[in-house]
């Protein structure tokens, strides 16, 4: 009942935008270091079941525990969220509006290409939708709800947003004070619950894995090891990445159709007040995009309405071209991570060259297995694999390792198979067709143990370490 009736509510712009982001799963299968945790739990949870033992997060847990109830509702898909928002777009401003969000989406990368990526920051995004699908909907305790459980489940810094969506609906009268304090009350219950009941399970000892991450993150701000980013970074370089042309079209929004107004100012709050955290990455602000898309896209409908009158024909050539460049833009980026996975290609092409039955073992590096290795990738006997870090040259020789996949192109005892190339940047080159040239550049090697004779001896790849472009 349920994917039938999501399945009347798709129509061809739906399956445009999912055609897109099947594409990129299908160009892009594999998976980089911050899925990893998710990409090895959902492995564990289809092929160890109950044998927590042999569970991969015992042996690598990352710096702060996540939460396993992501594996158990990953079949709430981001497109059905974004079809389900589109719907409503269409009740509450129009089928121009709702057309319009469609094409928008397809023109911008990181939305649709992080639509299949497991992250919890993808599935908060799901809910996050269906929060404002509810807001629009005239259900705003539902849209509290979703945010609660958002924000005690999977992303706790999604309570950025929870508190000034709360604001505007007390402020608009759409939400009394203790009813809503009553509702998220009892969502909050439930949501520790459910994810200190599941994780403490899987995890062996009591946690709330989203209490540990916000600890972690803000109050002893050592996120900031991994980096740190000026205050205007996620409105001059993360959101014109993520939304190109709707970037300036979303702000015009504001103006031109008030009714956005509501549902755009609170995004705009979190992605301020999210600012002042001093480590910054784009996917932490994902699920802002699609409503900033309303936005946009009320922009483009309304210029799209008036583009026969004089002094709107300027406006109308502006966005149509504002979104060619934005597919233009797309597909670079598109080609250059297609191209960010160079573990992921390594790991598959020594399964493909050596066929033979004899027993063999292969240890992953810390790049390969950032940039594309999983346990979804490892066959079953004569294979096996280790991933021990900080392994010195000398353990690396008298480990008895059939195979390297490293970064390091010489590895003493070794000799050197293949070099995967990944991507290392773009050119620009005097071409009218092509005038961005991505750049190449080997990055994984594949090595194999000197006098080894279960080493396949066959062709291999170019092993030069020079930079093909």
């Amino acid at each position: 009942m349920l994917f039938r009736k999501l399945a009347s509510r798709f129509d061809k712009w739906d399956v445009l935008v999912a055609a897109i982001a099947v594409f990129h799963i299908y160009m892009a299968p594999y998976t980089k270091v911050e899925e990893s945790f998710n990409t090895q739990a959902m492995h564990d949870f289809l092929f160890h079941r109950h044998h927590l033992e042999k569970y991969d997060h015992f042996e690598f847990p990352g710096v702060v525990p996540r939460t396993f109830l992501v594996r158990l509702v990953l079949g709430a898909t981001v497109l059905g969220s974004l079809s389900a928002l589109r719907a409503q777009v269409k009740r509450e401003f129009g089928n121009e509006v709702s057309t319009t969000f469609a094409i928008i989406t397809a023109t911008q990368f990181h939305l649709l290409f992080y639509a299949s990526r497991p992250l919890p920051n993808v599935f908060a995004l799901v809910l996050v939708n269906l929060a404002f699908t509810s807001w629009m909907r005239g259900r705003p305790v539902n849209t509290l709800r979703f945010l609660v459980f958002t924000t005690l489940v999977f992303r706790c810094d999604a309570i950025l947003l929870l508190a000034p969506v709360g604001l505007t609906l007390l402020w608009l009268g759409s939400v009394t004070f203790w009813g809503a304090f009553r509702s998220c009350a009892i969502t909050a219950v439930l949501s520790i619950a459910v994810t200190c009941g599941l994780d403490s399970v899987v995890w062996r000892q009591w946690i709330w894995p989203e209490f540990q991450v916000l600890w972690f993150n803000s109050v002893l701000n050592r996120s900031t090891e991994w980096g740190v980013s000026p205050v205007h970074w996620y409105f001059t370089s993360a959101l014109p990445r993520a939304m190109l042309a709707a970037m300036p079209l979303s702000l015009a929004g504001l103006f031109l159709e008030r009714r956005v107004a509501q549902y755009v100012l609170p995004i705009l709050s979190f992605i301020m007040m999210y600012s002042k955290l001093p480590h910054k990455e784009l996917r932490f602000i994902l699920f802002a995009v699609p409503m900033l898309n309303v936005a946009a896209a009320s922009t483009v409908a309304r210029i799209y309405n008036n583009r026969r009158k004089p002094m709107w024909t300027l406006a109308y050539g502006s966005c149509f071209l504002l979104l060619v460049l934005s597919v233009g833009a797309s597909l670079i980026m598109s080609s250059a991570s297609y191209a960010n996975y160079p573990g992921g290609h390594a790991l598959e092409l020594l399964h493909n060259k050596d066929l033979t039955t004899s027993p063999k073992t292969v240890h992953i590096d810390v790049l390969p297995a950032m940039t594309g290795v999983s346990r979804f990738l490892e066959r079953d006997f004569p294979w096996s694999y280790s991933k021990k870090e900080d392994l010195s040259e000398h353990d690396l020789k008298n480990g008895n390792f059939t195979y390297l996949l490293s970064a390091k192109s010489e590895v003493f005892g070794y000799n050197r198979l293949a070099a995967i190339p990944g991507f290392a940047g773009v050119r620009l080159q005097k071409s009218i067709v092509s005038p961005i040239h991505l750049i190449l550049a080997p990055q994984v090697y594949i090595h194999g143990q000197q006098n080894c004779e279960t080493v396949a001896p066959m062709r291999w790849p170019d092993c030069s370490d020079t930079s093909p472009v």
